[in-house]
């Protein structure tokens, strides 16, 4: 029989998750704000490429944006694809997070060019990938659906993982891409070992 929960495509409490969401998406206007009023110049806590001293902006970058138009450009992705992403639950929505901004920090802090790196797009670029692969690993009809609505909505944010752009970082992209595909295949792959254990463990009468 299918795993019903992690063939589910939008969350079980979707209320809940939007709010979630909501509360996720205003912190990043709080601290916004902060640095305006204050002003407190927290894009300099960002990803410094190959700088030691740059290392814990893998930490913040994703919190912190470059002006509100920045901001503002990242909020919709950030709140249909967070709230997409809670369909696995909030213990996957972390986990698959925390991938996506560890490789796409450390990837960005290897090869990325000179300056700050900030934002929160190299996450929503992995979340993206990562609900649009998920279906196919998973072999989940109902989640390939909604990756094909994903690609041709939002299909044309791919473009952003290569250089070209002045002032964007492509690389931030392109590695949160990649941490979103890495997240897919370890969930693909626990998937299948847990499918596995449950036949292994079912006998016939």
């Amino acid at each position: 029989m299918p795993d019903r929960r992690r063939a589910r495509v939008v969350p079980a409490n979707p209320v809940r998750s939007a709010l979630l969401v909501c509360v996720i998406v205003a912190a990043l206007y709080a601290i916004e704000l902060v640095d305006v009023v204050l002003p407190a110049d927290l894009d300099q806590n960002g990803i410094l490429p190959r700088s030691v001293d740059g290392l814990d902006g893998i930490l913040w970058a994703p919190l912190l944006h470059d002006g509100w138009g920045h901001l503002l450009s990242n909020t919709l992705p950030l709140l249909v694809l967070g709230w997409l992403m809670m369909s696995a639950g909030v213990r996957g929505f972390v986990a698959v997070t925390a991938v996506v901004w560890i490789v796409g920090g450390v990837g960005t802090w290897l090869v990325g060019a000179p300056g700050t790196h900030v934002g929160a797009s190299g996450v929503a670029f992995g979340w993206l990938v990562f609900l649009l692969v998920r279906g196919f690993l998973v072999r989940s009809y109902a989640q390939m659906f909604v990756a094909l609505l994903l690609f041709f909505y939002w299909g044309g944010m791919l473009w952003g993982v290569l250089p070209g752009q002045q002032g964007v970082s492509w690389e931030g992209h392109l590695f949160g891409a990649l941490g979103g595909l890495l997240a897919a295949w370890l969930v693909a792959r626990g998937t299948r070992r847990d499918s596995g254990t449950a036949s292994a463990g079912t006998l016939p009468a």
